[in-house]
């Protein structure tokens, strides 16, 4: 089992790249206010898209220095159970439904309870 194994270097652990030559990208430091007091320095590409909002440390949102609070995003409402039954069925066909249902529990031949 010994043969199959890797030598010389740990997985995972290093790069055998070298960062000789390698230019960092030009950066910029954002200062970002936290309603709860917390004060953030976040460094961004100075071709990034500066966002106004950013999660802080603590959950909430902090603003950006110097800029106002952008609209909230109108958000799509969640479906509900009854959305998605009246995209397949009419009230005219659960009514339907109903009275059939209704009238196998009142004859006895539908018990309350579904057997598998």
């Amino acid at each position: 089992m010994s043969d199959r194994s890797m030598r010389g270097t740990r997985l995972g652990a290093q790069s055998l790249e070298s960062e000789v030559g390698v230019q960092p990208a030009a950066r910029q430091e954002i200062t970002y206010h936290c309603p709860n007091g917390h004060t953030m320095i976040v460094p961004m590409s100075l071709e990034a898209d500066i966002p106004a909002l950013w999660e802080c440390r603590c959950g909430s949102l902090a603003l950006r220095e110097n800029a106002e609070t952008p609209d909230p995003k109108p958000g799509k409402p969640p479906r509900t159970h009854w959305d998605m039954l009246m995209e397949r069925r009419t009230t005219a066909e659960l009514e339907v439904l109903l009275e059939e249902r209704l009238e196998l529990l009142r004859s006895g031949r539908l018990t309350g309870r579904r057997t598998a």
